[in-house]
């Protein structure tokens, strides 16, 4: 992708030394977990980017061809799959690594990178870190699935075979049913992953805990 996509950028304090790059779900965009940052308890912590891109706006298929943001189209899906437009997520994969590397030019290498999303993001988060050739710092999915394993099984990438993963899904999720966030987590802890994995009743959604936990997750791995 030849420019960057636009983006919100929230730093916890100057020169920060980690980043995390946070991808929205389908529909939304950068804004929508903006307000989610002084709610990690970060505080304390080294200083951390958190950088939430907003998607490209295309037609969606299984939304009658409505454009809104999204980060790959969704030609059909039914309560437990989901066929998708793969050469949208290779697109959309190109654009968060181009969001790496200009984190690296910046001076944060890396391994000092976590990937975050929701939904249709988190999707992406497993698409782009699973088979990044670079290891990262971290893997953060919520709510969300595996769109395509043919690219994980053809592509995943050795050096992030032992990057920690957090793993989130609500028990009442309408939207994207539970059994997908878990399948994608079994299938992520198949390799020597560490998987971190929560469930909390609630439906297509974030929660207090969950942000919680996500806090906490994220110091015990930057704190050092």
């Amino acid at each position: 992708m030849s420019t960057l996509l636009e983006m919100i950028e929230i730093e916890t304090k100057p020169k920060p030394e980690w980043a995390v790059i946070w991808m929205h779900g389908l529909g939304a965009d950068g804004n929508d977990f903006v307000p989610v940052v002084p709610e990690l308890g970060l505080a304390d912590a080294p200083g951390v980017r958190f950088v939430f891109p907003h998607a490209e706006m295309i037609p969606v298929t299984c939304n009658n061809g409505y454009v809104m943001r999204a980060w790959y189209d969704i030609l059909e899906l039914d309560s437990i799959s989901r066929r998708v437009d793969e050469a949208g997520i290779r697109k959309s994969r190109e654009a968060v690594r181009a969001l790496i590397e200009r984190e690296n030019k910046r001076g944060i290498p890396n391994h000092r990178i976590f990937l975050a999303g929701f939904s249709q993001g988190g999707a992406m988060v497993y698409s782009t870190g699973l088979t990044h050739p670079d290891k990262l710092a971290g893997l953060i999915a919520l709510s969300t699935y595996i769109p395509s394993a043919a690219l994980l099984d053809a592509e995943t990438h050795p050096a992030n075979r032992d990057t920690p993963v957090f793993a989130a899904h609500g028990l009442q999720d309408p939207i994207v049913p539970f059994v997908l966030g878990e399948a994608a987590k079994n299938v992520v802890a198949q390799s020597s992953r560490t998987v971190d994995w929560h469930s909390y009743r609630m439906p297509h959604s974030v929660c207090t805990e969950e942000i919680e936990a996500i806090g906490a997750w994220l110091k015990a791995r930057i704190a050092g």
